[in-house]
C-alpha cells in the first residue's frame, strides 16, 4: 500500500519533470518518500523517474511528455508488513501534486495516476511501476520556468492470490518527500523571441557615374531575420551630357541576409545582384537582356536620425558597381557609364 502511494508519487514526479525541459530532452530523477503503512508505520521509498519532453521554443506554446517510467523501490519490511494481511498484490489510484511557475504565474497541478498491479514476495525488497497521462501545458509567459513536487494522496487496495481483499480493505495514505531533497524537478529559462520588423520601402538610387537617380520601392525586414528587396526600377540619364538614354536596374537579393538590432536601429548586411535588362540610347535599345554587374554587390544598409524601429524612418547605405557583362557589343561602354563607387540607397521605412 505505501510502496503504491510511493509509486504514486513518483509517477507524479516524472509528471511534473515531464514539464518544460530542453526539447528531447531525457530526465533522470532519484527522490525518497517516507508513507504511513498499515500495522508497520512509516516506510521509506526509493523513487527513480524517468522521462523525456518537448518544450516550445517561445512563450504562448506549449510543452509534452513522453517515454515516462516511473519506478519504486519498497523495503523489505514494506513487503512483509503486507504478507501478513496475506496480500498477494497491491494497485489502486493517487492523485499527485506539483506546482508549476512560469514568469509571474503559479499554477496548482493536480494529477491523476494508476498504481499498476503488483505481485508481492513474503519478504524482501521488490519494485513496482506506475503511470499516468500527461496533458500538454500551454506556457504563456516568458521568464523562468519550474516544477516543483509536492504532497501526495493514494488510495490503495491489497488483494490475495485468489483477488479478493485482505482485512485491509482499500485505504488512502498520504507520502511526503523527505527532507534535504531538491524539490525542483525542472527548472528552465522559456525567452520572448525577438520581434520581426517588417517594413515598406521607398526612396531611391543614386548611380554616381550615371548621374542618375532613380526610384526604389520594395521591402525590408529586420529583428531575428534580415532580408531585403527592391521592386524593378528605371533612370533617365544624359550620355555625352546630352544624349538621352534610360537604364532599367533591378537589384537581385544575393546570398543570405544578416544584421544586427542596435538600440532603436539596425544594420543590415545585404548583397545584391545587379542587372541591367533594357538600356536605350535615343529610345533604341543598346544592351542585351544578359547585362549585369559582373559580381555581387555587398551594401550596409543604417537607420539614421529619427529611426524608430515600431515606425519606421531613414535608412542608408553606399556601393560600389563593379564593371558590367553580357551587355553585347557595348559592354565595355555601357560600363564606363555606370561602373564605379560612390553609388548611394536613400530610403525611407514605413512600418507594416
Amino acid at each position: 500500500m505505501r510502496i503504491a502511494r510511493s509509486l504514486l508519487a513518483a509517477c507524479v514526479l516524472a509528471l511534473a519533470v515531464a514539464a518544460p525541459a530542453a526539447a528531447s530532452t531525457p530526465i533522470d530523477k532519484k527522490l525518497s518518500f517516507t508513507c504511513p503503512f498499515p500495522l508497520i508505520g512509516l516506510q521509506k521509498l526509493d523513487v527513480e523517474v524517468k522521462a523525456s519532453f518537448e518544450v516550445p521554443s517561445a512563450p504562448g506554446g506549449t510543452f509534452t511528455t513522453g517515454d515516462l517510467a516511473v519506478s519504486v523501490t519498497v523495503p523489505d519490511k514494506s513487503a512483509r508488513g503486507l504478507a501478513l494481511v496475506g496480500a498477494a498484490s497491491i494497485e489502486g489510484t493517487a492523485s499527485a501534486g506539483v506546482t508549476l511557475t512560469n514568469g509571474p504565474l503559479t499554477l496548482p497541478l493536480s494529477l491523476p495516476l494508476t498504481v499498476a498491479k503488483t505481485a508481492l514476495p513474503p519478504s524482501g525488497a521488490f519494485t513496482t511501476q506506475a503511470s499516468g497521462s500527461v496533458p500538454p501545458v500551454q506556457l504563456p509567459n516568458a521568464g523562468t520556468t519550474k516544477l516543483t513536487i509536492g504532497n501526495f494522496s493514494t488510495r490503495l487496495t491489497p488483494k490475495k492470490a485468489d483477488g479478493s481483499f485482505t482485512g485491509l480493505g482499500s485505504f488512502t495514505s498520504d507520502c511526503t518527500l523527505d527532507p534535504g531533497q531538491d524539490p525542483v524537478l525542472l527548472s528552465f529559462d522559456l525567452e520572448t523571441a525577438p520581434a520581426q520588423h517588417r517594413y515598406a520601402v521607398t526612396g531611391s538610387t543614386t548611380v554616381k557615374a550615371l548621374g542618375a537617380t532613380a526610384p526604389l520601392t520594395g521591402s525590408l525586414a529586420a529583428g531575428p531575420e534580415f532580408a531585403t528587396a527592391f521592386d524593378r526600377t528605371g533612370a533617365d540619364f544624359k550620355a555625352f551630357g546630352f544624349v538621352p538614354g534610360h537604364a532599367d536596374l533591378q537589384f537581385t537579393p544575393d546570398g543570405p541576409q544578416t544584421g544586427e538590432l542596435d538600440g532603436g536601429g539596425f544594420t543590415a548586411h545585404s548583397a545584391f545582384t545587379l542587372a541591367l535588362p533594357q538600356v536605350t540610347l535615343f529610345g533604341l535599345p543598346v544592351a542585351d537582356p544578359g547585362c549585369r554587374a559582373s559580381a555581387r554587390i555587398p551594401v550596409d544598409l543604417r537607420t539614421g536620425s529619427g529611426f524608430a524601429l515600431t515606425t519606421g524612418g531613414p535608412v542608408t547605405g553606399t556601393y560600389a558597381i563593379p564593371p558590367l557583362t553580357g551587355c553585347g557589343p557595348f559592354t565595355a561602354y555601357l560600363g564606363s557609364l555606370v561602373q564605379g563607387e560612390g553609388n548611394t540607397f536613400a530610403l525611407t521605412l514605413t512600418a507594416r
